[in-house]
Parts: structure tokens; sequence; C-alpha cells
């Protein structure tokens, strides 16, 4: 019986990626007001950006539907596999409660969803750990218990460049995003149980690395034997002082970059720095 691991495009892991690591990428769909996009397949995160900055009104994005799942899960059932799907945060997207319905319509109890509270390069530290696991032979219950047990010490920090996309995208109330409108500040925002939390309101994108870095530290510091990810929004030549910083700041940890793609920029917007990481 091999197992089979899926995701969602969220992970912002790149088709090219998920080949080599032996993994389905579930696209979402991202709306601009010429046409519907599936995010990572049909709209790349390159032309992404640049549609978005150009774009009149704010892109909205929905989940993948139950069918879209259940192919995958049928599938799976007639090679007798077992499939792990590790998901967007059951608070910021449907697509937990889709691959739920497409699991119960296939009755097949090889199927485990597992809600990461997670998005992007969060996502991409507990598929890490499933790939890693799977490829060490181990059984599929034992990737679900140690994603389960790993994903209440994943960490994603966001210094964003403006909160004017998380207010217009509704996931920030505009009493939450007052920051947003005051000169110089470059907000920090995280994941906080799944749901996006303001975490500080430093001035100036070079204290907001400095903060960021804050938050790391308060909550422990990072555990080495897990890699660091850095991400960035639009352009990656933005990203440059970013690694700088981190690099020499968090010394004898693996850091790896990557680029946000369609659904999470339609939130954070152009311009914003991502850190995930496993605490201590």
């Amino acid at each position: 019986m091999a197992i089979r691991i899926l995701t969602d495009s969220t992970s912002d892991i790149t088709q090219e990626q998920a080949q080599k690591m032996g993994l389905t990428i579930v696209p979402l769909k991202v709306v601009f007001e010429d046409g519907e996009y599936l995010d990572g397949v049909t709209l790349q995160t390159e032309g992404f950006y640049q549609k978005l900055t150009e774009c009149k009104e704010l892109p909205s994005t929905s989940q993948p539907s139950p069918d879209a799942f259940k192919k995958y899960f049928k599938e799976a059932q007639a090679a007798g596999d077992s499939v792990v799907g590790i998901f967007i945060s059951s608070k910021l997207s449907g697509t937990v409660q889709s691959a739920n319905i497409a699991k119960e319509a296939c009755g097949y109890p090889e199927v485990y969803i597992i809600d990461s509270l997670n998005a992007t390069i969060g996502m991409h530290l507990l598929i890490d750990i499933a790939v890693s696991m799977r490829d060490a032979g181990k059984s599929a219950q034992e990737i679900v218990e140690a994603v389960e047990a790993a994903k209440n010490r994943v960490c994603l920090h966001i210094a964003a460049d403006t909160l004017e996309y998380l207010k217009k995208g509704g996931r920030l109330t505009k009493t939450a995003a007052f920051a947003g409108t005051l000169m110089g500040i470059k907000p920090l925002i995280g994941l906080e149980d799944g749901v996006v939390a303001v975490q500080g309101k430093p001035r100036g994108m070079q204290k907001a690395f400095e903060d960021l870095l804050g938050l790391v530290e308060k909550n422990g510091g990072v555990d080495q034997q897990h890699p660091v990810y850095i991400g960035y929004a639009g352009s990656a030549e933005t990203m440059a002082p970013f690694q700088k910083f981190i690099e020499e700041k968090l010394t004898g940890v693996r850091i790896y970059t990557s680029p946000v793609g369609c659904v999470i920029g339609t939130h954070t917007g152009p311009g914003a720095h991502f850190i995930a990481y496993i605490k201590k």
C-alpha cells in the first residue's frame, strides 16, 4: 500500500517541486474581473502580481469543490493506497470542508485530512515532514500523528507593506487594519490558532525585520532540526535585504526561500515578507 500526499495550492509549492517531492497539488481559484484562474496552473505567481497591481477591484479567491478532491480519493481507493491531505487552515478557507465532503462521499477510511491551521510556507514545513516520513517507510497513521503534533509548533509571521489588502479581502476588520493607514507603519501579522492576527506595528521595514525576529525569540526560538522558510510576495529582488538580515541573525539554521503565490498574495498584497519555522 503506497501513501499519496495531497495538498492545496496555498502551500505555495510549485508544480515542479511537487513532482520532485512526489505529491499532488489541488489548486484554489482566483477570480479577477477578466475571468477565473487556477492558482499555479493557469495563473503563475509572476503574472499574478502584475495583474494585482493593475486591477481596479481586488480579486476574490475560492476553495476547490468536493469533486476536485473526489477524483484523487477514488484513484487511491482503486489502487488500495492511503491518502494524507494537508490543507490550509479551515478558519481561512473552506478547502478542508470540501476535502471532508469528498472523503465522506467516497466512504474510504484510508483518507486522512489534516487541517494545518496554517498557510503558505507554514504548510510547506508540515508537508516536508510528511514527505520525509513517507520516504522513510512510515505508515499513514504515523505521518498523521507526527504532522498533527508538529502543526501546533509551526509559526508564520508576515511583515506586510500595507494592511489594505487584508482589510479589502475581509480577513481583518477596519479597526484591526487601522495601523496600515498610518504613515511609515509596516504591520506585522501572523496566524494564531489558524486565524490572522496583528502582532505589531513597527515604523519602517528595517524595524519590521527586527521586530519579526523578536517574535521568533519570544516564541522560544527555532527548532534547528527543521528548516526555516522565508517568503516574498512579488519581486524576488525585494527579498534580498530580508534574506541577508535573517541569514545573519539565524546562524546554524537551514534557510530556504519561496515565492508566495496568488491566493495568499491576494490578501497580503505585494511587498510582504514572510518567515515560517517550527519553534522549540
